[in-house]
């Protein structure tokens, strides 16, 4: 793998496969390789995507050390993201957190097309704050790219009103106040997009409900084969209803109440009553029939889930 460093700025750039991949460890970086000038604030700034002229190669691929909050109002930018490909349509906003791979597909766009803004915040901004271990519970900054939020026109306002506001706050002088402003005002952002994704989840039931069914049906096979290699994960139902991990369990717990793990807890234990009742298998037998590399775990989670052992399951029954 060859690797360039240009030493104008802090920014790798590695070719694999004849695609370049861009690495922007700073906010300066983010500046430099798209030619935006000065930059207020070292650890956090707010970019007007229609002053952005600099375009990157094509099929270029970005990762960066920072937070990213997007909204963009044109489509013809194309973005890849997790294996999946989304044109910007007009009102998606999409988070992004540090170090997440992004592949860009440009095209030629008109500069009066190009609208919308972008908040680049760096960890080290918000690190000594509660916000920062609140944002490791913003599960939909590891949402997939398919998996945008669609804003209305009054949810636009208000998030970029709030933008504006950290904008005009990165314009005035640095003082005692400066950090606490902009991490509140970040914060107040984040918060309405967690209403806006909620309110989202709730708009789409209908769609949901079928992704419920499919998760359950895919549950209720997986535990018909009489031995498994290992327990189903997260990850694994996630591919199976081509959705990331995280959006899965956010959905399952708006539909049902429980998460995509509380879920497979669920059919593992009903699957679990069931050979412990129904077959002379061992306890350790069940256990390994189920998935489990250590029998100790099942029955502990049995247990948990039941207020039972496998043992005493079998005996009360």
């Amino acid at each position: 793998m060859e690797l360039k460093r240009n030493l104008a700025f802090n920014y790798a750039i590695s070719y694999n496969c004849m695609k370049p991949i861009i690495h922007l460890q700073s906010i300066a970086d983010l500046y430099t390789v798209f030619k935006l000038g000065h930059h207020h604030h070292p650890l956090i700034a707010v970019i007007d995507f229609s002053k952005v002229t600099e375009q990157l190669e094509q099929d270029s691929k970005i990762t960066t050390d920072f937070y990213s909050v997007m909204f963009k109002n044109y489509c013809k930018n194309h973005m890849k993201y997790g294996r999946k490909t989304i044109d910007f349509q007009e009102g998606n906003l999409i988070c992004i957190a540090p170090r997440q791979v992004i592949e860009i597909d440009v095209e030629i766009e008109q500069k009066e097309n190009m609208l919308g803004w972008g908040l680049f915040f760096h960890p080290d901004l918000i690190r000594a704050t509660s916000l920062y271990e609140k944002i490791n519970q913003m599960s939909f900054f590891s949402y997939e790219i398919t998996e945008a939020l669609h804003l209305s026109d009054k949810e636009k306002n208000i998030l970029y009103e709030t933008v504006q506001k950290i904008e005009l706050e990165l314009q005035e002088n640095i003082d005692n106040y400066s950090q606490h402003i902009l991490v509140s005002s970040i914060e107040l952002l984040l918060n309405y997009c967690s209403r806006f994704y909620g309110r989202q989840l709730i708009t789409r039931s209908q769609s949901n409900k079928t992704i419920v069914a499919q998760i359950e049906s895919l549950l209720r096979s997986y535990f018909t084969v009489s031995d498994v290699n290992a327990l189903p994960s997260v990850k694994y139902l996630a591919e199976q209803v081509h959705l990331s991990a995280n959006y899965l369990s956010d959905l399952l717990k708006k539909e049902t109440g429980k998460n995509a793990q509380e879920h497979i807890h669920f059919y593992l234990i009903e699957e679990a009553k069931s050979r412990l009742l129904n077959t002379p298998a061992s306890i350790n037998e069940v256990a390994y029939s189920l998935g489990f590399e250590y029998p100790q775990y099942f029955t502990k989670l049995f247990k948990q889930k039941t207020g039972h052992t496998p043992i005493e399951y079998r005996q009360l029954n």
